[in-house]
């Protein structure tokens, strides 16, 4: 085929493939197809086109293509700054990748059975994204209190609102806890934790006063505020595919009058590579879990013990819990 020929061909079969991503995401399947098998396709097919003489041009012609592709998505409103930014670590090497592999073929080209495989792969892929089920991870982080636990489940239980927050990254739109109430005593009772993008609702397991407030999330806002040129974006994925399923803290009694706080969120994610995925969300939920025990923290070490009498029962606006809530369970 001649190069005019592929310059013609190129965009169309690129058409096709950038419609069929589209229609994956409007499905809203977040997963090996979108995130690896189309990058490496969009790179491959940017070499074949271009035809790079080197290596390193075929690699820099794929991460170019990768990123073009990517920005394109942000540009027609399907998806928001944050997001694109996360997916680049994948789209732009993958992409390279692509375009490498294109130009090795051209020098070897594989046999009939190794371009058969090449074509299956979406099938394949598309595949394991529809019929995958999400793992259930977890995310545990601590801190030592100076303080005993009676006067740190104090504020586990109900605190007041938490400062805004200075961290650069929850003003990226992320998610960020609020503050808390809670309705009830002891199991049954219900926690109402309010994040930037809205509620968390945390029905209490195990109330072990004060070793262990342990609580089940039955209700899960977004995770996040997409940043974008258009009017407020809603991609699926901000609804029913990052899911706080459990969460809990621990007190453990220290020697010299201290605790050890303990937060835990177990959680759920609908996206593939998981791994690559939990890499961000874990580190998301571990700085959240920071945010609140450092707010605990602060209030436990602030107030001396005061009267134990009662305390397990007030229903103060608080957001203590929040870390937990905000997207699994500890």
């Amino acid at each position: 085929m001649t190069t005019s020929e592929r310059y013609v061909v190129g965009p169309i079969i690129l058409t096709a493939l950038a419609a069929a991503g589209l229609a994956v995401l409007r499905v809203g399947v977040y997963g090996w197809t979108i995130f690896v098998v189309c990058p490496l396709w969009i790179g491959a097919l940017a070499a074949w086109v271009v035809q790079p003489s080197t290596a390193s041009r075929a690699a820099a012609t794929g991460a170019i293509a990768g990123l073009v592709a990517t920005c394109l998505l942000l540009v027609l409103g399907v998806e928001g700054l944050i997001c694109i930014a996360m997916c680049l670590p994948l789209t732009l090497p993958l992409g390279a990748l692509g375009a490498w592999l294109t130009w090795r073929i051209a020098s070897k080209p594989l046999p009939k059975h190794g371009i058969a495989l090449l074509l299956f792969l979406p099938v394949s892929s598309f595949t394991w994204d529809t019929h995958a089920i999400p793992q259930l991870f977890e995310v545990r982080s601590a801190i030592t209190i100076n303080a005993p636990p009676e006067q740190v489940w104090k504020h586990v239980l109900s605190f007041s609102d938490l400062p805004e927050p200075t961290e650069w990254y929850f003003h990226t739109g992320l998610a960020y806890p609020i503050r808390a109430r809670i309705e009830g005593t002891g199991p049954g009772a219900i926690r109402y934790c309010e994040f930037s993008t809205g509620p968390f609702v945390e029905p209490i397991e195990v109330w072990d006063e004060p070793h262990l407030l342990r609580f089940r999330v039955t209700q899960n806002p977004a995770p996040m505020r997409e940043w974008s040129p258009w009017a407020e974006l809603t991609p699926k994925h901000l609804h029913g595919y990052m899911i706080s399923k459990q969460g809990q803290f621990r007190l453990s009694r220290l020697p010299h009058n201290q605790t050890l706080l303990e937060g835990t969120t177990r959680y759920r994610h609908g996206l593939w590579p998981s791994t690559y995925w939990r890499w961000w969300s874990d580190a998301i939920i571990h700085r959240i879990h920071l945010r609140v025990l450092n707010h605990i923290r602060a209030l436990a070490e602030a107030h001396p013990l005061e009267s134990m009498h009662g305390y397990g029962s007030r229903h103060q606006p608080g957001g203590r819990e929040t870390q937990s809530s905000t997207v699994g369970n500890r």
